[in-house]
């Protein structure tokens, strides 16, 4: 079936955009129906409440888990859509199905065999195996080092750090106040430059400091709120990122643009999940990361420097995370190598991290934020600005692997 060419940007109504097929349509709706019963395997099986599948935006409940017995014949049913995801007609959807199939398929491995730490980078995220090379984390620090003292900073690189962040630091009893004020500039911001988001800023994010959880943020999009931890130390260039990452242009414009092309009958049903330990995640990070850049808050020095330190506490995150699971480190010398590896944040910051890369259903997730921002905003880069439209409809409107998001040439698939 030839893919309809009747649907439109919002915000953008002469540039029409290139639709999936009713074929790929059809098929997303039996990929949403067997992601849900592996996350109900899962579910019931493990005790994980988060489960496979962390968010559902199947309000209407349009969608009932595939009944599978056990993981064997959700194995089979995987393998059926594996083979029939390449007689679909959108080049980028052949692969992205193959490779979600994939991811799911290791998924259903690692519960029923076991699956070691670099066959779950492999097969579940589908990046290199392996921590972030120390050429590569010696590069940041020399690049934040740089960076630090071109505006005035000096002594060695943690003392640039702690004056850096002391100077904009933000106390935790005006996080929510600060958070919200920058979230109110981002919206703006995204509309004016990214996408018209379909939805009144009264249905946007509230901000909400916590404590005691293994995260530094989390968007929990069907309370529309941001749960966000005040415990590491938070800096007002930390929080304009959050805002990002977490709202607009990020998870909340992803959800939000997901669900409403997907009601509006040109997006597949699967864009209604957020999953896992899957071929989409480091997208789904990637993404939210390169929020700074389509709003143009990559141009200040103390963002530049936010910038840096995002990409290191990313490295080093897989540093952990790899001595912990691959080479088997204890917790205790795993925590004092991070800590002597981080240069902002303070114990707060160190202690979430590892809980976040403790637990063996996330151990590999700290690799999604490493390799998905890069791929996104060399694509973004690529894209000349009066084609963005079409990519931001590609890039939003349908799940990707980073490889989909490499192959875009500009018309929509």
């Amino acid at each position: 079936m030839e893919p309809r060419h009747d649907s439109e940007l919002p915000g953008d109504p002469e540039d029409p955009v290139i639709e999936l097929s009713d074929d790929t349509l059809d098929f997303g709706r039996e990929v949403t129906r067997a992601i849900l019963g592996v996350d109900a395997l899962y579910r019931a099986e493990s005790g994980d409440t988060t489960g496979l599948a962390v968010l559902n935006m199947d309000a209407e409940g349009d969608f009932e888990p595939a009944t599978f017995a056990d993981y064997e014949g959700a194995a089979e049913a995987w393998h059926d859509l594996r083979g029939r995801a390449g007689g679909l007609p959108e080049d980028d959807r052949r692969v992205y199905y193959d490779q979600l199939a994939h991811s799911t398929l290791a998924f259903i491995g690692w519960r029923t065999q076991g699956l070691a730490l670099e066959d779950q980078l492999r097969d579940f995220l589908h990046v290199p195996v392996g921590p972030v090379s120390d050429a590569d984390l010696d590069g940041l620090r020399s690049g934040i080092r740089r960076l630090l003292g071109e505006v005035g900073y000096t002594g060695d690189l943690k003392a640039q750090c702690a004056a850096w962040e002391d100077r904009n630091r933000v106390p935790p009893d005006e996080v929510e106040e600060v958070s919200a004020e920058l979230m109110r500039e981002a919206w703006h911001r995204t509309n004016e430059l990214v996408v018209e988001i379909p939805a009144d800023e009264g249905d946007g994010m509230k901000v909400a400091a916590v404590t005691g959880v293994p995260f530094n943020a989390r968007c929990n999009y069907l309370a529309r709120t941001v749960d966000l931890n005040v415990e590491p130390v938070l800096t007002r260039p930390a929080l304009r990122h959050l805002a990002v990452h977490e709202g607009y242009p990020g998870h909340y414009v992803q959800f939000k643009l997901r669900e409403t092309w997907y009601r509006e009958g040109t997006a597949p049903a699967d864009n209604l999940l957020s999953v896992v330990n899957t071929a989409s995640s480091s997208v789904f990070e990637g993404i939210a990361d390169t929020g700074m850049i389509m709003i143009g808050w990559d141009s200040d020095d103390d963002d530049r420097v936010q910038e840096l330190q995002n990409r290191y506490r990313s490295a080093i995150g897989t540093g952990a995370a790899w001595r912990h699971h691959a080479l088997g480190w204890s917790r205790g010398d795993t925590t004092d190598w991070l800590r002597e590896q981080a240069l902002t944040g303070g114990e707060g910051w160190v202690q979430n991290r590892m809980a976040f890369i403790e637990a063996p259903s996330r151990a590999v997730l700290i690799w999604s934020y490493w390799w998905g921002q890069p791929t996104v905003a060399a694509k973004w880069d690529e894209v000349a600005s009066g084609s963005r439209a079409d990519f931001v409809r590609y890039l939003y409107g349908r799940m990707h692997s980073n490889r989909t998001v490499e192959m875009y040439q500009g018309n929509g698939g």
